[in-house]
């Protein structure tokens, strides 16, 4: 399950642009609370608390806890607007989710074992294609990282997402039935495709 995170914040009775930028004056990020059929809730969280968040991975799969005016609402983040510049926040989206209730959430891919793979000892080389899936779960079962165990895999293996190991309850949402999530190339055909990609780029070049 992935971890959740407790967070106070402050209750805001302003909303619109006037009610952000006075809130971002003060020296918090507005933000809101939405979803599960109930009003809208606008507060202020912490920026620097909001900047660790964001860059730790899984900040959209990961369960948060925000208490204001000591109720305490279990969501998810959802958005999140960023200054063109500097990146900092500027305005957060926070839905409610209950404990049963189903959620799309991006989840990563780790890889284990590469050290136990046949293949990779070989000189082969892990090619991912995909990096995260889209999963639905229960917003209480949202695993933290889907795991594929590389071990015995040699050069020519294919990994799908039939493969995967998932947890009870877990679905995978995919464009194309049983898409591949990675294969291990040898180190020949690895090489050409750089080639061609650096080829193709010196062509766009000139």
């Amino acid at each position: 399950m992935s971890e959740v995170v407790s967070w106070n914040a402050e209750g805001r009775d302003r909303a619109g642009k006037g009610g952000a930028r006075a809130t971002r004056r003060s020296g918090l990020v507005p933000a809101v609370i939405y979803g599960n059929k109930q009003a809208p809730v606008s507060i202020a969280v912490e920026p620097r608390a909001l900047w660790a968040q964001m860059n730790t991975p899984g900040l959209h799969s990961r369960l948060f806890d925000i208490t204001v005016n000591g109720t305490t609402e279990r969501v998810l983040c959802r958005d999140i607007q960023k200054h063109k510049v500097s990146g900092q926040p500027l305005h957060v989206d926070f839905l409610r989710v209950s404990a049963d209730a189903k959620v799309h959430v991006k989840i990563s891919v780790h890889f284990s074992n590469q050290d136990k793979s046949p293949g990779l000892k070989r000189g082969g080389v892990l090619n991912i294609v995909a990096h995260d899936l889209e999963i639905i779960a229960a917003a209480d079962h949202i695993p933290s990282e889907l795991v594929v165990d590389l071990e015995g895999l040699d050069i020519g293996a294919s990994i799908h997402v039939n493969d995967l190991k998932l947890p009870k309850g877990v679905t995978v949402v995919t464009h194309g039935e049983n898409a591949t999530v990675a294969t291990i190339a040898s180190p020949t055909v690895s090489a050409n495709v750089e080639a061609a990609a650096a080829e193709t780029t010196g062509e766009a070049a000139s």
